[in-house]
Order: C-alpha cells, then structure tokens, then sequence
C-alpha cells in the first residue's frame, strides 16, 4: 500500500510540474485522413449494419447460431427477402483528424467520422441523428459523428526514471483487434518503457448509469510486451465488471431502486508472437475468455433453472508468411470453440430454454462454450481473412459484409464476433507483377465447431432438432490492388463460396431446409490518404 501512496504522489508531482516543462514548445497544428468510395455487388451475404430489406433477421441471439437469412414460409415462399437473390450498392466513409501538437511530449487529437452507408441514404423514422446518411438526396445532413477525442503525454523523468506516457479520454482501446477487442470509448490508457519490456495499463468506463447506484461497467486491463531478437511476445489481460448486463438495460430501468435483471463478470486472457524466424514472418495468437451471466435477486427464474450462465472459450490463430522476391506465399489456421445448443439459449442469459430443446421445456440454459468477444467490440471487421464469409478484406473499414453474429446487439453483450463457432484453414500467395500492382490468390476451408447445431445455419432434423454439419464451405478469393497515385488506390476484388451444409436454412412453420446458392462477392475501393 505505501508503495502505491509513493506512486500516485509522484505522478501527482510528474503533471503538476512537468506542465511548465513543456509549455516553452511551439504549438503546432496538423490535419490528416481519407476518403473512400467502395461498390458491392453480392448474393447471399447478410449485411450485418442494415436489415432494413436486407436478408438477416434482426434477433437478439448474440452468440449462439442465428438464422442469417430471412427464411420462407408457405405463404411468401415465392417472395421472402433477398435470399438468392443478386443485391447491390455503393456507400462512402471519410475520416477527419486533427492534431495540435506541441513538440515530442504533448499532443491532442480530435478524430471525425463522415459515413454514407447507402449512395442515396433514406430517412428511417423520425430521421432525428441522421447518423451515416451523408448520402441523402439534396445532402445537408448532419452526419458528422465525433470518433475520437483524446490527449497524449509523455511524462517528464521526475522520480521515476523510465519513458512513460498516458493518454486520457475518448480513444480506441483494443488489444489484438483481430482476435479480441477492438472499440472507443472514455478511458486511461498508458505505456511504461523498460527495455525490453513495454507495460500498458488500462481502465475504460462502458457504462456510468446513476451516481448513487452500483449499477456501472468497468473495464481493466494490462497488456505487457517485449522484443527479443526478432519476436515480439505479448501477454494480456482485460476485465469487463458488467453491474449492468446487458448494458442498455440501464435505459429501460433509470430509476433509483430498481436493479437491472442480470449483472456479468467476463476476463480475457491471452498470449502471441509476431515477428521473423528467418526468411519466415509469424503470427501467432491464444485467447481464453472466461465469464458469468447472473441473475439478480430481484429476477424472477423457471422453477429449477440455475441463476448463472458460465461461459468458457477459447480461440487460436496462427499466420505464416514466406517472402520471395515479387512473390509472398502464406497460411493461415484458426479455430474457435463453438456452443453446445443443448446447454445454451438463444439469448445466453439465466431461466431461458436451451436452443436444442426435446420439447419437454424444461432444459435450462447453464453454460456457453462458444468463444465470445467483449460488448462494442469490433474485432467482427478486424478478422480480414476472406472475401465472402469474414469481413472483406478490403472493406472493412467500411459497412462490415459477412456472417457475423449479433447484428443488432454487439455493443450491449458479449457475442460470437466474426470466429466464435467457426475453424478456417488459408493457403494464399501474391505476386507484385510491377511497383504499382499486386494480385493475391486465396482458398479457405471453412468449419463449424458448434455442437449439436450450426454456428450459421439453422437447418433441422424431421424429428425438429437441430442438424448439426460440419462443413461451411470452400471459399476461392481474387483481390487486385493498383497504386494509382502514391495516395490514390483502387482495390478490385471478388469471392465466392461454395456453401456447404452447415449454411442450410430452416423453412419456417416446417421441419423443411433450404440451401442456399452458393453466395458471391465483386467489390471495388477507391481510397485517398492524406
């Protein structure tokens, strides 16, 4: 305890006196960004940002598999959604970012989103935020949204004899964005140097509710690194204290006395390795979440339900590349842990009725062994492995295509993300024909690991229990990228997927599947940096 009493007083001295240090530096202002436009031309890829027409059903099943396509019933069979059927659009997203800097040791950061979702954006509802409707027709929207806004310090050497800076405010906080968390909100973020060991502190606030109630969300976490010789490895940690569960169960209960029905615990934990072994470069990543659902004692249960959901998963990647002159071949693997849909519910929640149920009502929900990602993170978009079923690689930053779980519920609870149920195994290999073309082959296996059921799919046996497949499909990738200026780029690029039986559909009303035809993508990015 008194070390930690010297530690806070001496960073109590670090800002107080190391702001005269840095106030002699001249102010300076920058200004950097880009603009993309990018097309879609797709057939049988839920679109995960907009159901409006579109082929996904909008459920709150976060993490369990969810029916992506709007399946037919008797009487619209001839009509239902866009299932099989060619879509196309085009959307636009700029990024605007200033900096005010003042030398080496100080500066603050204001980052701009501007998002057209659809070229020719309608109005929805009461049109009140006009969020991501840059596109509207006669323009004038008010569609600018704040992403980031945050300031860096690097803190002088007072007493503590080792680089150190933090950064305060509305940030990104992400650790290994493309297996865990990656995401914006109000934080502490921080980097302690001592070589070869870099330490990074972090503490972010998901959710405030009322100041006189525990009903909060916290997240903590530390994430350490070092460099030895070529390899970098990294261990991390991060802890989401949920008081309120799902998190935008505060607004339907504001009021002082009255408890959210459910408060969660969840940890992630993991391990990697990037870097060279020679002419090789590898990338490697292991993470384990582990967490609890509970229900509140002021929640009304099923007779014989437990009052806790646990949940326990894992996932691995590992990347290999091999450089060759103008040529680059790789490989990928990843598996992730799917659900067994005879001891999950749809909702991942205690008291509620398992996915697989004989039909008697009374299996309980108890546990979820699918790998689940932390709320609001976007590690969905992060996943580029493919054109088709993962978010494309070359739009992700983008409106996010592919078979994502959780449409609608992601930034309020834990889900599947882009992996969770899923095992993929990539060959690939790229040749830069001239300094400003490259063009990229690529074959993915794809797997389903979810038990007794589809991660994807929802077909059924004709007892009416879930059919459990193991093969999504094969998935062939072409992706053409031309330097058109040194800031002006143009991605060509298009998948398709040979569906397989774990992407089949149950007809509505019938113990009857559907497959669909083999789901395609053409896509186009236009992007300019500056």
């Amino acid at each position: 305890m008194k070390k930690l009493i010297v530690l806070f007083v001496s960073g109590l001295l670090i800002l107080t006196f190391g702001a005269g240090v840095f106030a002699q530096d001249k102010l300076e202002f920058k200004a950097s960004g880009f603009m993309e436009a990018t097309s879609f031309w797709y057939r049988n890829i839920p679109d995960i940002r907009q159901p409006k027409g579109g082929i996904i059903t909008p459920l709150p099943q976060p993490w369990w598999p969810e029916s992506t396509f709007v399946p037919p019933t008797a009487a619209n069979i001839a009509t239902w959604g866009a299932w099989d059927r060619n879509q196309a659009y085009w959307e636009y997203r700029a990024y605007l970012r200033f900096d005010a800097v003042y030398g080496k040791a100080l500066s603050g950061t204001f980052l701009f989103e501007l998002d057209s979702t659809r070229w020719g954006d309608y109005a929805v509802g009461a049109d009140a935020s006009q969020r991501g409707q840059m596109g509207y027709w006669t323009a004038d929207r008010n569609a600018i949204e704040i992403k980031n806004v945050y300031f860096d310090a690097s803190l002088p050497y007072i007493g503590i004899p080792v680089p150190m800076n933090v950064r305060v405010g509305l940030q990104p906080i992400g650790v290994r964005p493309n297996m865990c968390i990656i995401t914006d909100g109000m934080g502490i973020t921080g980097g302690i140097k001592i070589d070869p060991v870099t330490i990074m502190p972090i503490y972010a606030k998901a959710l405030e509710g009322r100041d006189a109630s525990s009903d909060d969300v916290d997240v903590y976490g530390l994430h350490v690194n070092a460099k030895v010789a070529t390899l970098t490895f990294g261990v991390y940690g991060v802890n989401y204290n949920m008081n309120t569960y799902p998190l935008n169960a505060f607004a339907a209960a504001p009021a002082y006395g009255i408890s959210p029905n459910y408060d969660a615990n969840f940890w992630w934990f993991g391990f990697y390795t990037d870097g060279k072994i020679g002419p090789i470069n590898l990338n490697f990543d292991f993470v384990y979440d582990r967490g609890k659902v509970e229900a509140r004692s002021n929640t009304a249960l099923p007779v014989g339900a437990s009052d806790d959901v646990k949940y326990r998963g894992w996932a691995t990647r590992l990347k290999i590349d091999y450089p060759w002159d103008k040529f680059n071949f790789g490989g990928v693997f990843m598996y992730a842990s799917g659900a067994d849909m005879r001891k999950t519910s749809a909702g991942g929640y205690p008291g509620q009725v398992v996915w697989d149920d004989p039909g008697i009502g009374n299996r309980w929900s108890r546990k979820v062994g699918s790998y689940v990602i932390p709320p609001g993170s976007e590690q969905w978009a992060a996943f580029q492995e493919s054109i088709v079923f993962y978010a494309p690689q070359m739009s992700a930053s983008s409106t996010p295509i592919g078979y994502f779980a959780g449409a609608g519920e992601y930034t309020n609870q834990v889900t599947r993300g882009a992996i969770g149920g899923t095992w993929m195994a990539k060959l690939y290999g790229s040749f830069k024909a001239t300094p400003w073309y490259k063009v990229t082959f690529q074959a993915l296996y794809i797997g389903d690991t979810t038990k007794h059921g589809n991660t994807v799919g929802d077909a059924v046996k004709l007892t009416g229990r879930l059919r459990d497949d193991k093969t999504i499909g094969w998935e062939l990738d072409l992706i053409n990228e031309i330097n058109i200026y040194k800031n002006l780029k143009w991605d060509i690029y298009g998948g398709l997927l040979f569906a397989g039986d774990a992407l089949d559909q149950k007809i509505q009303n019938a113990n009857l599947n559907d497959s669909p035809k083999n789901p395609w993508l053409i896509g186009t990015k236009l992007r300019y940096d500056f």
